[in-house]
């Protein structure tokens, strides 16, 4: 085989390239970056948050509490919707940093909304946990610690998304600060095959526990009642309300 002479167009290219550390690579844009320290994050709105969801015989129920706080030590709203739709018959709550769980959210909500289009129909609820762990693991989103809940044709369901992207399913299941103290309520009074009115004045009380100790949550409580009609959400600033 002959070899390239010098001046070359072959020998040119190479000069051209000698300088790129990985010339034949694909062109992508360059990754996000940010100079956010572990301080920086200390000043951030979090939810700091208890957040319950518990599976009945009729759907799902999910709760939150509604305070928002600057690094736990200051509340800076008392009127946080930590619970979202995201699907017909599915919703995601947010703890942890308020602007990650938003963009969670929104990208989860755009992902369900692009399934729909696509297969002319719903996305099953263990394939949107799947894709929600999938999110979790991989986007820049911060520490979030939602939980999933949802209905389609095989039942009703409960996930805990953690930060790592990690999904575990099960009967009920709570996340946030005040977590230990709402779930030592829920183990004494979760029983299988609750009603939707029995769950919400459950999690309900389970949230109360919670925000009488945890400096995190407080300030009310949004319910979310999921059947295979759809997700119906509703605030109450007094726990009077539904207990």
């Amino acid at each position: 085989m002959r070899t390239p002479t010098h001046d070359s167009d072959f020998s040119r290219t190479v000069d051209q390239l000698a300088d790129e550390p990985d010339p034949y690579g694909p062109e992508l844009g360059a990754m996000p970056q940010n100079d956010i320290s572990s301080a920086d994050l200390d000043n951030v709105n979090k939810t700091g948050t208890t957040t319950i969801g518990i599976t009945t015989a009729d759907g799902v129920v999910i709760a939150t509490d509604m305070r928002a706080s600057l690094g736990g030590r200051f509340v800076s709203n008392k009127n946080v919707q930590k619970v979202e739709q995201i699907h017909p018959t599915a919703a995601l709550t947010m703890v942890g940093s308020v602007g990650g769980a938003q963009s969670f959210i929104s990208s989860l909500r755009a992902e369900v909304n692009l399934f729909e289009t696509r297969r002319d129909g719903s996305m099953s609820i263990n394939a949107l946990a799947t894709l929600a762990g999938n999110f979790a693991r991989g986007g820049p989103f911060f520490a979030i610690h939602p939980i999933l809940g949802g209905v389609d044709e095989e039942g009703s369901h409960v996930y805990s998304i953690d930060p790592a992207g990690g999904v575990m399913e099960d009967d009920y299941t709570v996340t946030g600060s005040g977590m230990q103290l709402a779930y030592g309520h829920l183990e004494q009074t979760y029983e299988e095959g609750l009603s939707n009115d029995e769950a919400t004045t459950i999690a309900a009380q389970g949230i109360k526990s919670a925000a009488e100790r945890d400096t995190g949550s407080g300030n009310g409580v949004f319910l979310c009642e999921i059947t295979e009609d759809g997700v119906d959400i509703q605030g109450h600033n007094d726990f009077e309300e539904v207990i």
